[in-house]
């Protein structure tokens, strides 16, 4: 009675004082079987991927993670809103984890929705190092649902990530498994004419480019919850109830479409944030992008997730279903998708007049020579005048006009588009941005070499912001690559034309040709990163320190004394 008593008088007394969840995190090596093959990765608590980690709203979290590898570790809390410190990029926010140590993390949890944690050292993330995150809010959900499952895909590749990244930087074009054919080329005679296929022939082979470069890197076995498709993981339902999907893209590389045929999904949430509801019979989700979909199967019989790569190259599966051991058909992969002139639009020098006469080996795209006189007025991010027209006749404000990527539902109904995502309660108050940064993505294929502004990381400056200024960021796309640019620490405002409604999020995917706004409330000091999450690209220096100056004083010397002792990522 008396420690009741003395329980609730504590209560009364620290109303605001949340207690902190412990969580224990080992980092180790593990085998990843994907059901086509058996290799060696690294993950979390003896597994890959690691555990669905569950905060909630207003707590404070201690994680302590303990590196048994021999070699440094880390770990960053994808999209999560935390002292930069805390953030788990080695030579940004700490030094990172030394083999045999326990670091302990600890902060507090401002936010709710689904997320992911991932390394951010080497490429021990598409070596399996990464789990799922699901942060309980503190009031109601704007909607209903009687289940929930985490669906977290990856790419997982028989060859390491050093081995990867190697092969890359040799031959471009190692793992391109999609090249044109010979009867392609006859398929396209009979569409297009004999003259206008030579013709088209003659200009990609002029940029010694292909159209099949979509994907960097092909060859991979899709994983949904660390189970490949042969393996099916199944989530199990009752007829009529309404289930939270919570798709998570872990990987490395690749883009995947999705759909679940049969069921119509109603997006509810991107990168954590409520959004106002969209039904919709596909989506397209980034590397590091995750979506919250509803689905809600009326009758008793299996259904496929069917998780398609952007280049169609390859696939996840997994199933839901009222019993276990059901299982629906699996739809076969869709032509493979190919790049059009209008997805190189972007690219400096680029003579639409003239394009069998180019010779890429003259276009260096980490030079800014030829930039001057390069026209941006029709790639003007949301001043989208004129919609991308694909192949198959839909539009999308966010891919070129003509583009050979702009997604098509497989059913022929609604494909997501981020023009379709406004926030169901605004973040910030809309107001006018202070400036604006350019930020041209930039890269070589031929030498596999990734930038901003021409400039790999380890040759940059870091951009500076001043703490409480709204800064527009311009992405201008000059590749003819699809990059998911993710800003550590602060959330990304897209901008899709809704003002105040605009959608909240951590990763913007800029499609090739393409020009994209996001703005960025400045409220979080420190030092953070800003890269594209293709792994390879990231490593081949599409990378970018931002430092926060100014904010609150005990933030800043902090800050201070990371610029002065930190090292490079």
């Amino acid at each position: 009675m008396k420690t009741r008593f003395l329980t609730g008088l504590l209560s009364l007394l620290m109303p605001a004082m949340v207690m902190a969840g412990e969580y224990d995190l080992t980092v180790d090596r593990v085998k990843i079987d994907t059901g086509d093959f058996v290799k060696e990765g690294i993950g979390y608590n003896g597994a890959s991927p690691g555990p669905v980690m569950r905060f909630k709203e207003g707590e404070n979290v201690r994680i302590n993670v303990t590196n048994n590898l021999d070699e440094m570790t880390s770990i960053h809390w994808h999209g999560l809103i935390l002292p930069f410190n805390q953030d788990g990029v080695p030579g940004i926010s700490f030094p990172g984890i030394k083999p045999g140590e326990t670091f302990t993390y600890e902060f507090p949890i401002q936010q709710a929705g689904t997320y992911w944690f991932h390394s951010h050292s080497g490429f021990q993330e598409p070596d399996g190092a990464y789990g799922a995150i699901v942060i309980e809010p503190e009031g109601r959900e704007p909607f209903r649902y009687d289940r929930e499952y985490v669906v977290q895909l990856t790419d997982k590749h028989p060859h390491s990530g050093d081995r990867i990244m190697r092969n890359l930087k040799m031959m471009p074009d190692y793992y391109n498994r999609e090249q044109q054919t010979v009867g392609e080329f006859f398929s396209d005679v009979s569409k297009n004419g004999l003259m206008n296929t030579v013709s088209d022939r003659i200009a990609w082979g002029g940029m010694r480019m292909m159209k099949a470069d979509v994907e960097d890197v092909q060859g991979f076995t899709g994983l949904i919850n660390g189970k490949g498709p042969g393996q099916n993981w199944t989530g199990l339902f009752e007829p009529g109830e309404r289930i939270r999907l919570r798709f998570i893209n872990s990987s490395a590389m690749t883009y995947f479409d999705i759909r679940i045929p049969g069921l119509d999904m109603t997006v509810v949430q991107a990168d954590g944030n409520n959004v106002q509801p969209v039904n919709v019979d596909e989506f397209r989700i980034g590397v590091a992008e995750t979506y919250d979909v509803i689905v809600r199967p009326r009758d008793k019989q299996a259904y496929t997730i069917f998780a398609e790569s952007m280049g169609r190259s390859g696939y996840a599966r997994a199933t839901l279903a009222p019993e276990e051991g059901m299982e629906a058909a699996v739809p076969q992969l869709r032509d493979p998708a190919r790049l059009t002139m209008a997805d190189m639009s972007g690219m400096p020098g680029m003579d639409h007049g003239n394009m069998a006469g180019m010779d890429h080996g003259d276009m260096d795209m980490n030079s800014s020579e030829g930039m001057s006189g390069m026209d941006h007025s029709n790639m003007e991010g949301m001043d989208h005048g004129s919609m991308a027209m694909g192949k198959g006749g839909q539009s999308d404000p966010f891919y070129a006009k003509g583009s050979g990527l702009v997604p098509t539902a497989a059913n022929g109904g609604k494909f997501l588009s981020y023009a379709d995502l406004k926030a169901q309660d605004p973040l910030y108050e809309d107001r006018e941005p202070t400036r604006e940064i350019e930020l041209r993505l930039t890269g070589n294929m031929e030498r596999y070499t990734w930038s901003i502004n021409g400039v790999k990381y380890e040759d940059a400056d870091p951009i500076r912001l001043k703490y409480g200024e709204r800064v527009r960021f311009k992405f201008v796309n000059e590749t003819m690559m699809t990059h998911p640019m993710h800003l550590h620490g602060m959330w990304s405002i897209l901008d899709v034309g809704a003002d105040q409604w605009n959608p909240i999020k951590h990763t913007v995917s800029v499609q090739p040709g393409t020009t994209v706004y996001m703005e960025t409330e400045v409220d979080e000091p420190g030092q953070w990163a800003f890269h594209c999450h293709l792994s390879y690209h990231a490593a081949a220096g599409m990378f970018r320190k931002v430092i926060v100056e100014g904010g609150p004083e005990s933030a800043q010397a902090k800050t201070d004394v990371l610029v002065e002792d930190g090292g490079e990522v």
